[in-house]
């Protein structure tokens, strides 16, 4: 649903694209939006619909080189094509991965395919069975030249799948459910799935079905002005939204007319729109419709060209002989070629400069020489003979998008303008000029200042630039009309231009403050830094001026001039400043503004804002404070309105909570502790520093049935350690055997201590 909902303001964005919004082409942004959509996991996809659809991507974009996707996508490819319970769908994306990686797979595996599509062909009843079985035959086509992929009974498999249609334009999903019908969707389908049929005819459709389906196209664009296809119903087995429904359509417009012979003659509008609708999304959100987006826009702009019939051949640049051989094929020795790369897969579509003829190479007969710009690689040719295809003619017209790579320009960086025009995928164009047709103000379309002049190329950056900005222009808001002018007249029928093209064009520049005064301090330099310290009364007038003037000395005027006084209490109050032509003006008259500052005396902060959306100076500036006194408040004045609540102060973080459950018990300071148990350990120190100056070794001090006799040696309030030593000596006495015995009495004695 939200989704959806997306969509709906997309499409009430996208109504007036051809009018004022500018579109850019495929740009390195979607290739790194790419390979973030579609990341393998584990080295391969989810499905083979999803590797069907990154790889397309991939090529399209010419990226993925470094991904190892071959080898964890293939064995399954080769299951799915070798296992006969494999659906219709998963015969058709599988055929479609095999397309793009180039699989092993023999030829027996597909001919066991083409006998079971086409048994699911005469028994199809409904628009996807048809869609999925003509689909992977066409794919099988594409793949292998060994196996019979062609249908005998190609019009009365047209008549079935054009029963499928309805008068209003709808297309019903399945002949046993007339109730579930889809719009835009339905429509591409059937297109795509037509085309395959007639490219698989053994023999020529009927003329009057292709030209049935050729009307019903037109009526299909024959609508109320949008540029993109949505369902009317919602009770489709897959309902989806515009971008999927409008690269449907495309997708079944750009292959039918590849199939077919006829010429569609379809608006250039329309299909300028079209795509144009898909680049004013930008970059979707996710893999499904990025893949819908960038397959529809490649369709749009490498749409399968038409041979034209060619007798004998030209002579085109880069080619350095040619000869015709009169059977709409000629021979030519070739040079120095331009090489369009689609992605990194095998083959080589080299479109000679100039012309629209296409030569199929191998990499064999190439070498590569260097890039060039738009992800044009150049080669050269080897001397050897090749083939040339006859010049080919698009059935739908190849998009031309003109874009700017900045629509904010600066008078006084002296910005030039500058215009690309491009393919939708972003490659070169063909030869043209740019005409900057008219340029007006926003404000007053009938006054011109400039008319028809032609803008200069820049080869080397391949960009249209105006040399220098007539005097007439100042900074503003203008709207300036484009118009693409083809140099060949056959381009014209290949390429959509769209007529005019209207750009909001955004004139900035640097605005210079002249004459500021305030009160009666004189000068204010409103430029550099101000700080000023006034006072006044209720008697007494402010009064605040200045002018403003363009870099071409043109008076100017601001969207936004405010004068705020901010009472202490921040209490504010804000003034207009008034414009006399060339000079900003206020005067403030305090006693008549008594009430409206409700009697405040005080401190009040001088605040001055001027700004506009072309000022490259807009600024908000303290110029400092003035001291009013104001007579006391009657009985019945107007309070100050109460101030806001700081919502932080309401629902920011409190004050940390702290709890003690018990109360640390006293204690003496440390340097008192560590001094007392020094005087504890001093004496025992003396007894041992004494020891060792006697020269006594443990086992000569004398012992006997009492006490030992080192007491004596000792203080008395010692003794507790002498026992303590003695005991020690007492055991290391009784490790040897017949020496002592020893017979230890000891008494108790109780002491009574008295506290005074």
């Amino acid at each position: 649903m939200a989704r959806n909902l997306g969509f709906l303001v997309l499409i009430l964005s996208v109504i007036f694209v051809c009018e004022a919004v500018i579109v850019h082409p495929i740009s390195e942004s979607h290739q790194f939006a790419a390979l973030e959509l579609f990341t393998p996991l584990h080295g391969s996809f989810g499905s083979l619909e999803e590797a069907s659809e990154a790889l397309r991507t991939f090529e399209i974009l010419g990226i993925g080189k470094e991904l190892n996707i071959r080898d964890s996508t293939c064995p399954s490819v080769v299951d799915t094509l070798g296992s006969s319970s494999s659906s219709l769908k998963d015969l058709f994306y599988a055929l479609r991965v095999n397309k793009l990686l180039k699989c092993e797979t023999n030829e027996e595996v597909f001919a066991g395919i083409v006998t079971k599509l086409k048994a699911s062909i005469h028994e199809a009843n409904s628009l996807l069975d048809f869609y999925y079985s003509i689909g992977s035959l066409r794919l099988i086509k594409d793949q292998t030249s060994e196996v019979d992929v062609f249908l005998v009974d190609a019009d009365e498999f047209f008549k079935s799948i054009k029963a499928l249609s309805q008068s209003d334009g709808r297309w019903r999903y399945s002949s046993n459910n007339p109730a579930s019908s889809t719009y835009a969707a339905g429509n591409g389908l059937a297109l795509e799935t037509l085309a395959g049929v007639v490219s698989l005819a053994t023999s020529e459709i009927d003329q009057s079905l292709i030209g049935t389906l050729k009307n019903d196209i037109v009526k299909l664009f024959d609508n109320d002005g949008s540029y993109y296809f949505d369902e009317k119903l919602v009770d489709a087995p897959e309902h989806q939204g515009p971008l999927s429904a409008t690269s449907s359509v495309v997708h079944g417009l750009t292959a039918f007319a590849t199939s077919t012979s006829e010429s569609l003659n379809l608006p250039g509008a329309k299909i300028l729109g079209l795509a144009k609708f898909f680049l004013g999304i930008g970059i979707p959100g996710n893999a499904k419709d990025f893949y819908n987006q960038i397959d529809a826009l490649a369709c749009l702009e490498s749409n399968r060209l038409h041979k034209r019939s060619t007798n004998g051949a030209t002579k085109l640049p880069g080619l350095s002989s040619v000869e015709g051989d009169g059977s709409g094929r000629s021979r030519e020795m070739v040079s120095w070629i331009q090489v369009v790369k689609h992605g990194y897969f095998e083959n080589i579509a080299v479109l000679i400069p100039g012309t629209y003829r296409v030569l199929h190479l191998s990499r064999k007969s190439v070498d590569k020489i260097g890039s060039g710009k738009n992800s044009v690689t150049l080669y050269k040719v080897r001397r050897t003979s090749v083939k040339l295809a006859p010049r080919l003619v698009p059935r739908v017209s190849i998009p031309l998008i003109l874009s700017l790579p900045a629509t904010v320009l600066s008078l006084t960086r002296e910005d030039q303008l500058k215009v690309r025009v491009n393919t939708v995928l972003g490659s070169t164009a063909p030869p043209l000029s740019v005409k900057l047709s008219q340029a007006f103000s926003s404000g007053s379309k009938d006054a011109s200042i400039i008319e028809s002049q032609e803008l200069k190329f820049d080869q080397e950056n391949d960009v249209h630039f105006l040399d220098a900005w007539p005097k007439s222009v100042d900074v503003g808001n203008y709207v300036f009309v484009f118009e693409i002018v083809l140099q060949d007249s056959e381009h014209k029928k290949i390429y959509a231009t769209g007529g005019r093209t209207k750009v909001p064009i955004y004139v900035i520049g640097v605005i210079k403050v002249d004459n500021a005064e305030i009160a009666s301090t004189g000068q204010l330099d409103l430029a550099g830094e101000t700080a000023l310290s006034l006072s006044a009364n209720h008697l007494q007038k402010l009064r605040l001026s200045f002018q403003l003037t363009t870099p071409l000395g043109h008076p100017f005027k601001p969207h936004q001039a405010f004068l705020k006084l901010r009472h202490e209490t921040k209490v504010e109050h804000i003034f207009v400043l008034g414009n006399s032509g060339k000079q900003f003006e206020i005067t403030l008259d305090f006693l008549g503004l008594v009430e409206k500052f409700f009697y405040l005396s005080g401190r009040y902060d001088i605040q001055l804002t001027v700004g506009d959306a072309v000022m490259e100076n807009s600024y908000l500036r303290e110029l400092g404070h003035i001291e009013l006194d104001l007579p006391e408040p009657p009985e019945k004045a107007t309070r100050p309105p109460p101030q806001a609540v700081d919502p932080y102060l309401t629902y920011g973080p409190k004050a940390e909570i702290t709890h003690i459950f018990r109360s640390p018990e006293k204690r003496p300071p440390q340097e008192l502790s560590l001094a007392f148990l020094a005087l504890v350990f001093l004496p025992f120190l003396g007894f041992l520093v004494g020891l060792l100056r006697l020269g006594t070794e443990p086992e000569e001090l004398p012992y006997s049935n009492s006490i030992c006799h080192i007491c004596h040696f000792v203080p008395s309030w010692h003794c507790g350690s002498c026992l303590a030593l003695c005991a020690f000596l007492v055991k290391e006495s009784k490790k040897k055997p017949n020496e002592y015995e020893f017979d230890w009495n000891i008494e108790y004695h109780h002491v009574d201590i008295t506290l005074f």
